[in-house]
C-alpha cells in the first residue's frame, strides 16, 4: 500500500475463515518492511488479534458513539501509519453501515489515505451477496477477494468479480498442519525470532510459507500503489 498510509479492513460475514490469521500476517509483514503500523481488533471471544500481537493492537468496539469516534478518528489520522482492521463477523454489518454513513471513504481519499478491503471468499450465498453489496456501496475502495487455500481449489471464485485496484485475487497459502499448534498459541509474531521450541523442519516450512504469503502482499502492494498514482493524475480535458 502507499507508504504514506492506508487503511486495510480484513472482512467476511462468516466466522472461522482466516480473518485473524490474515490480519496477523499483514501486520507482521508491515513490521518486517519497517512501516509504521497500527492494528485494530474488532472481535469478541478467544484467539483474537490482540492476544497474538498485543504490542501492535488496539482493541476497539463500535457499539456506542464513543467507541465509533475513537476508532474512526484513529483510522483517519494522517500520521503516516498503515492501519489494519480485523473485522469480526459480528460487527460486519454495523461497521460498513457506519463507514458509509459517515463518508469515511471520501474523507480517507481526501487525505491521500488508501482504503482497502481484503474479503475472504467462501461459496455460500450470504458471503457472495455481501461481497457484491460492498462493491456497490464502496466503488472507490480497493475491494479484493482473498482465497484461503486451506478451503481447496476455490472453484467458487467465479462468483466474485474483481473490483477497484485489486485486479488479481490475493491468496492466503495453506498452512502445513504441523505448524498450526505453534502459530495458534498466543502470543505469536511472524516477524519475531523463531520459536525456540519449533523443530528445524517446521521452522524451515514456516519460512517457506511466510515467503509465499509476503510475496502475495508485495505484489498487491504494488498494484494498489500503481492505482493510487494513476488516480492522482488529472489529464486536461
Amino acid at each position: 500500500m502507499p507508504f504514506h498510509g492506508s487503511v486495510t479492513v480484513i472482512a467476511s460475514p462468516r466466522p472461522r475463515v482466516g480473518k485473524t490469521l490474515l490480519t496477523r500476517l499483514l501486520t507482521d509483514f508491515h513490521v518486517q518492511e519497517g512501516h509504521p503500523i497500527a492494528a485494530f481488533d474488532l472481535n469478541v471471544g478467544n484467539g483474537t488479534l490482540a492476544q497474538f500481537l498485543p504490542e501492535q493492537t488496539i482493541v476497539s468496539a463500535i457499539g456506542d458513539v464513543r467507541g465509533q469516534m475513537a476508532l474512526f478518528d484513529r483510522l483517519i489520522a494522517d500520521d503516516g501509519a498503515v492501519k489494519v482492521v480485523d473485522l469480526g463477523h459480528e460487527s460486519f454489518d454495523s461497521f460498513f453501515a457506519l463507514t458509509q454513513q459517515i463518508g469515511f471513504t471520501d474523507e480517507a481519499l481526501k487525505r491521500a489515505i488508501a482504503p482497502v478491503i481484503l474479503y475472504i471468499i467462501t461459496p455460500d450465498a450470504t458471503a457472495v451477496e455481501a461481497y457484491h453489496g460492498l462493491r456497490r456501496r464502496f466503488p472507490r475502495v480497493a475491494l479484493t477477494p482473498v482465497h484461503n487455500e486451506i478451503f481447496g481449489s476455490a472453484q467458487h471464485r467465479n462468483k466474485y468479480r474483481f473490483a477497484g485496484s485489486g485486479e488479481v485475487m490475493l491468496r492466503l497459502p495453506a498452512l502445513a498442519p504441523g505448524l498450526r499448534k505453534f502459530i495458534e498459541t498466543p502470543p505469536f509474531s511472524f516477524a519475531g525470532p523463531a520459536r525456540a521450541d519449533l523443530p528445524t523442519e517446521l521452522a524451515n516450512e514456516l519460512q517457506r510459507w511466510l515467503r509465499r504469503a509476503f510475496r502475495e502482499f508485495r505484489e498487491f502492494d504494488l498494484r494498489v500503489l500503481l492505482a493510487d498514482l494513476q488516480s492522482s493524475i488529472r489529464l486536461p480535458s
